[in-house]
C-alpha cells in the first residue's frame, strides 16, 4: 500500500517524478487515431495547482531549470524509463517545448520521425533558435505552432512577427477554438492550407464543433468531443450490439455453458470477433483459442464477459471511424481502474474485475446514445456498480472520478491530485499504472479494429 504523504513532503516543491501523465488523442477526419499530446501535470501536495513547473530534486532554486524544461524533462525521462512506446504506441507524439528544452539534449529518447514539437509562446525566433530548429528538423523532428488567429494575440505586432518567422518551419498549425475568432476561421484555414500547412483544431468539445471544423476542411482534431453523451430519442442498438448484450445477460444469469456457446454460434460475426479478441496478446493465453467452448474453458465467465464488453465498442462496419476513439478510451479507462483496484486492494481480484466493468460501462451512454440510467436497467448490475455509474459514489465511483480527471486535466484541475491523495496513490505510481493501461489498450485496439 502506498504511504499517505507526510507533512514535510507537502511543504516542499515536488520532485521531477511527482507527477501524472495525461494524454489527449489527436484524430484524423475519419476519427481514427493520428497521435497523442502528452500532458504533464503536477502541483505541490498542499494544493491542486496543476500545470505549474516543479523543482528538480537537489537543484538550488537559483540554478533550477525553467518550469517548462522541468515539465517536459519529467515527461520524457519517466516515459523513456518506462518505455515511450507504452504511452503512444505507433502514434505521433505531440510535446510542448520551450527555449530551454529546445536547447537541451533530452531528445535522444524520442522517436524523432513521429515526434511533433509544439513551440511555446516564449520561443523567440532569433538566429540561434532558428539554427537550432533547422538542426532538429534535419534529424526528423516536426514542429507545431499555435496562437495564429488568436483573438488575444491578433493585435500583438511582436507576436505576429514571431509567428511569421516560425511559420515556415512548422508543418502543423493548431487553432484553439476557444480563442480563434470564429468569423475568420474559414479564411484562416484556407490560407494555411494554401501555404501547405496541416491544420489541427484544438479544444473540440462538442460534436457540433467537430462537424463545423470538418466542413471547413480541417485536417486533425484534438479534444474529447467524441466522449460526450449525445442522447438520441428512440435510438436502437444494432443487431450485433443486441447479440452481445444478450450474451452478457446470459452470463450474468448463470446459465449453462452450452447455452452460452449456442447463443454465440447463432451470430457468426460475434463468434468471429470474439475469437479474434480472446487471441490478442492482452489476454495472455498460453495457447491459441480456436472455439467458443475453449474460450469459456480457458477464460472463464468473468473474462468472457470482459471481452464481450469490449466488443460493444468494436463493431464491424465502423472500424476506423467513430467507434475507434471510444474503444481506445474505454479500454484504457477500464484497465487503469482495474490496476488501481489491484494496487489499493491486493488479493481481492473480484474488486479489480468490478472496477474494469465500471470503467468500460461508464462510456456506454456515449456509445449507445442512451441515458446511463436506462443502460443499467437493461444490463443487470450490482448496486455498487449502479452507484458508481450514476452518482460516482463508493470505492468504484472514486476510481472512476480519478480516471476521468486524468483524461481531461485541462478541465479538471481541482480533481486529480486531491483524488490521488485521497486514495494514497503517489504520482510516481500513477504514471506506472497509466503506462501499463496505455500499453494494454493499444494491444487490444490493434486486434479489435
Amino acid at each position: 500500500m502506498t504511504e499517505t504523504p507526510r507533512q514535510e513532503q507537502a511543504d516542499h516543491p515536488l520532485r521531477v517524478r511527482d507527477f501524472y501523465l495525461g494524454r489527449q488523442p489527436v484524430l484524423d477526419r475519419n476519427q481514427s487515431l493520428f497521435g497523442y499530446e502528452l500532458l504533464f501535470r503536477s502541483a505541490p501536495l498542499g494544493q491542486a495547482n496543476i500545470g505549474q513547473g516543479t523543482m528538480v530534486a537537489g537543484a538550488p532554486a537559483a540554478t533550477a531549470p525553467s518550469p517548462g524544461l522541468n515539465a517536459t524533462a519529467a515527461v520524457i525521462a519517466h516515459a523513456a524509463q518506462l518505455g515511450l512506446a507504452r504511452a503512444i504506441g505507433d502514434a505521433h507524439c505531440f510535446l510542448n517545448v520551450d527555449t530551454d528544452v529546445l536547447g537541451s539534449d533530452i531528445f535522444a529518447f524520442l522517436p524523432r520521425e513521429r515526434t511533433v514539437l509544439e513551440l511555446a509562446a516564449s520561443v523567440a525566433p532569433d538566429e540561434a533558435m532558428l539554427a537550432r530548429l533547422a538542426e532538429l528538423a534535419g534529424h526528423g523532428f516536426q514542429f507545431a505552432l499555435d496562437g495564429i488567429g488568436s483573438s488575444t494575440a491578433a493585435a500583438d505586432s511582436d507576436n505576429a512577427g514571431r509567428l511569421q518567422k516560425l511559420l515556415p518551419l512548422a508543418r502543423f498549425v493548431k487553432l484553439d477554438l476557444r480563442t480563434t475568432a470564429q468569423p475568420t476561421l474559414a479564411a484562416l484555414v484556407a490560407r494555411l492550407h494554401g501555404m501547405g500547412k496541416t491544420v489541427v483544431a484544438d479544444k473540440v468539445e462538442t460534436r457540433e464543433e467537430y462537424q463545423a471544423c470538418l466542413e471547413l476542411g480541417i485536417d486533425y482534431f484534438q479534444g474529447y468531443y467524441f466522449a460526450h453523451p449525445s442522447v438520441l430519442g428512440g435510438r436502437k442498438l444494432s443487431p450485433s450490439q443486441l447479440a452481445v448484450m444478450n450474451l452478457m445477460n446470459l452470463i450474468i444469469s448463470d446459465v449453462d455453458n452450452a447455452d452460452i456457446e449456442r447463443a454465440v454460434k447463432r451470430d457468426v460475426t460475434v463468434a468471429m470477433n470474439l475469437l479474434r479478441l480472446v487471441n490478442t496478446p492482452a489476454v495472455g493465453a498460453r495457447q491459441r483459442i480456436d472455439s467458443v467452448s475453449q474460450a469459456l474453458l480457458v477464460l472463464g465467465r468473468r473474462q468472457l464477459q470482459r471481452w464481450l464488453q469490449i466488443m460493444l465498442y468494436a463493431e464491424p462496419g465502423t472500424r476506423g471511424h467513430n467507434q475507434t476513439p471510444l474503444l481506445m478510451l474505454a479500454t484504457t479507462r477500464g484497465r487503469l481502474m482495474e490496476l488501481l483496484a489491484q494496487r489499493l486492494r491486493p488479493g481481492q481480484r473480484y474488486l479489480s474485475e468490478i472496477a474494469f466493468t465500471v470503467g468500460i460501462m461508464s462510456l456506454m451512454d456515449v456509445l449507445f446514445g442512451i441515458p446511463m440510467a436506462d443502460i443499467v436497467e437493461q444490463i443487470p448490475v450490482s448496486d455498487e456498480i449502479r452507484n458508481a455509474l450514476l452518482r460516482r459514489g463508493g470505492f468504484f465511483g472514486e476510481l472512476l472520478k480519478l480516471a476521468e480527471c486524468i483524461e481531461q486535466p485541462d478541465q479538471q484541475d481541482e480533481g486529480a491530485l486531491p483524488a490521488l491523495r485521497g486514495l494514497a496513490i503517489s504520482g510516481d505510481d500513477m504514471v506506472e499504472l497509466e503506462m501499463s493501461a496505455f500499453q494494454w489498450s493499444d494491444s487490444v485496439v490493434r486486434y479489435a479494429i
